[in-house]
């Protein structure tokens, strides 16, 4: 890399090869190696490291320096109830006002992953649209709990879930779940809310 990452962006650079799985679940992070492809030295990217150990996304090992967390599926039926109850929070900690905002945004993003092929990835999309759900939120540190509790969740996602039949399911509760906020239904949309993300713990004792 050419520009001098800070350490937020060597978290999101780390939490992001650990995602796509350039670094391996219960594998060991060669500190050397990767300062080397990042581009910093072995100081900056120790902090971030501990930042993410912190976080759970790492373990630091005694002895072995830092290990990508293993796939535990008892952690993942933690993750999802958890998940599901902090992003029904932040709609509830939104305003009437900036809720009935949300249905068309939140419309034209199921639309894009609607549109994706059906061997596609819809995670990002999914993101996307997760993001703009409690975007108007008004509780920053809630927020800011959510988005590093999320990546947790993601690497379940990226590796036991997907297939056209759980894609079609996902958009169609997605706009189920729109279709409750632009009726005012707020207490309705939180439950579709935390049914869609308990939801997915079925796939994953299916997997």
């Amino acid at each position: 890399m050419t520009k001098r990452l800070l350490r937020g962006e060597l978290i999101e650079e780390i939490t992001a090869r650990v995602l796509d799985g350039r670094l391996a679940a219960d594998g060991r992070i060669n500190e050397v190696h990767l300062a080397r492809e990042l581009g910093v030295s072995r100081t900056p990217l120790r902090e971030a490291l501990i930042g993410l150990a912190d976080r759970g996304l790492l373990v630091a090992a005694p002895g072995r320096g830092f290990l990508v967390a293993p796939f535990d599926p008892d952690e993942a039926r933690r993750l999802y109830p958890l998940v599901a109850e902090l992003e029904a929070l932040a709609l509830r900690w939104t305003s009437p006002l900036e809720l009935a905002s949300l249905p068309d945004t939140l419309d034209l993003i199921a639309d894009e992953m609607a549109a994706l092929p059906a061997a596609a990835d819809l995670s990002t999309v999914d993101e996307k649209w997760h993001a703009a759900l409690t975007s108007r939120c008004g509780n920053p540190h809630l927020l800011r709990l959510i988005a590093q509790t999320k990546p947790l969740l993601k690497r379940y996602e990226s590796a036991f879930f997907g297939g056209a039949s759980r894609a079609a399911d996902s958009i169609a509760e997605h706009r189920a779940i729109a279709a409750k906020l632009r009726d005012g239904d707020l207490p309705g949309a939180s439950e579709l809310l935390v049914r869609n993300w308990v939801k997915s713990l079925v796939y994953l004792e299916r997997g």
